[in-house]
């Protein structure tokens, strides 16, 4: 996430270390290659004026902390400034009137919107909610189909009738979820390539029909200042409530985060960070600075753990890992686990000074690899997970023919599984203890 921003920003601060006492001529400096970075990121001119500014006001201006140096205090003050930049603080959804509530989602073709759509959906539901959802967009029936498939992926209902208008659409789809008794419709409006006034009639008419009690806009990070543009012209013709970023597990630049807040005066609400239905994150401003600054993003990644690892059995395995009783079922269950809160070049990132550590991204297991051992590991039966050492050549060449690999794959797989397994209850003789799967070489 803004792998490039971030590392431009890292070597412009890191001329401040040493730094005795930051005056006008220092300062000119930094703020030249601030300026350069950001405006190479693609943040709008007057957000990066406006920025630069603030940041010399603080830093000529105020006194220094004693427990930092001048270019610490610099620095503090960037991040505090890229907080406020961000928006200051993660929102709430509004969602208090009478149910079914309306949540609108507007935003031009190709950002992720109706995936958007379906991630709301399923983080709603997550929190009680009981979602229905509904494509308005009887210009492409690839777009209904599309929200149709994601919303069966993730058992969420979708409202399919063949009313032939949007307007038609989303005042059916509002009645039928009132009928069922869900407390949220999701309206996934129609995108286009360009803002044009019939889009623009369009969702006015929506709105007007649905009464939604929130309207957000999805704009894509990668785009940069184009997502700032278009979402100034949709809150001209709709009262936006604030934005949702898509696509931050790219090569963002970081332009479309750092000048939606200040361009639109709306918040971020949620960041899509990947194309799985649970991808879908609160917008921590404060978390997202760190990560620009390359200070990671140690909460979000305890998050991630507390979401997706089951502490109980983790650690019932970790004792049977010392009495070497591991077999694959349990090695499945973690990578499982593990593998549900992202690629682990994404993981890394999140630890302080990541960014900064030369060689940490090449010591991310290969994802590819991974999704050949998982698949290796499913092809399996029951009982030949759990007892590896009944794998013959003939059972060999199924689990191959099963999972797309060959029976080398296979072979190195039970050879890694057979030393990782030897190692792990040696250490276990010895005491040590917090060991893990992913701590060990080669699996």
């Amino acid at each position: 996430m803004f792998e490039h921003l971030t590392e431009r920003l890292q070597g412009t601060l890191r001329k401040l270390r040493g730094t005795v006492k930051i005056d006008e001529a220092s300062f000119a400096e930094v703020a030249r290659d601030l300026r350069l970075a950001l405006l190479e990121a693609d943040v709008h001119f007057a957000v990066v004026k406006k920025f630069l500014a603030r940041i010399k006001d603080k830093a000529l201006g105020e006194e220094v902390t004693g427990s930092l140096s001048p270019g610490q205090q610099v620095i503090k003050i960037v991040h505090e400034e890229l907080i406020e930049l961000l928006g200051g603080a993660p929102q709430q959804l509004r969602l208090d009137g009478p149910t079914p509530h309306v949540l609108m989602v507007v935003g031009l073709q190709g950002t992720g919107k109706t995936t958007t759509v379906a991630k709301l959906g399923n983080w709603l539901r997550s929190r009680g909610r009981s979602p229905h959802l509904v494509s308005v967009d009887v210009y492409r029936p690839a777009a209904r189909d599309q929200l149709r498939i994601l919303g069966e992926s993730a058992n969420l209902h979708v409202y399919d009738g063949d009313e032939s208008t949007a307007v038609g659409l989303a005042g059916a789809a509002l009645a039928a979820a009132r009928r069922r008794g869900d407390d949220v419709l999701l309206v996934d409006t129609a995108g286009r390539l360009h803002i044009d006034a019939e889009m623009m009639s369009e969702v006015k008419d929506i709105a007007s029909r649905v009464s939604p009690e929130s309207v957000l806009y999805v704009a894509d990070a990668m785009v940069g200042q184009d997502a700032v543009q278009a979402a100034t012209a949709f809150g001209e013709a709709l009262e936006l409530d604030g934005h949702v970023l898509t696509k931050l597990d790219g090569d963002a630049r970081g332009g479309a985060a750092l000048s939606l807040v200040a361009v639109t005066g709306l918040p971020i609400f949620f960041a899509g960070m990947g194309e799985g239905i649970d991808d879908l994150e609160i917008f921590h401003p404060d978390r997202v600075a760190s990560r620009v600054l390359g200070m990671g993003d140690v909460l979000t990644l305890i998050e991630k753990v507390q979401e997706n690892v089951d502490v109980e059995a983790a650690a019932n395995m970790e004792k049977r890992a010392r009495r070497g009783d591991l077999n694959l079922e349990d090695f499945q269950q973690q990578l499982s686990q593990i593998r549900k809160m992202g690629p682990f070049s994404e993981l890394l990132e999140m630890l302080p000074g990541a960014s900064s550590t030369p060689g940490l991204k090449q010591m991310a297991p290969d994802e590819d690899e991974l999704r050949k051992i998982q698949a290796i590991i499913d092809s399996m039966t029951v009982q030949e997970r759990r007892r590896p050492q009944i794998i013959s050549r003939s059972r060999k060449l199924r689990i191959a023919a099963g999972s797309g690999s060959g029976v080398p794959d296979v072979n190195r797989l039970l050879k890694r599984f057979a030393q990782t397994k030897k190692m792990m209850k040696k250490l276990g003789k010895k005491g040590r203890g917090g060991m893990r799967w992913a701590n060990l070489p080669g699996l």
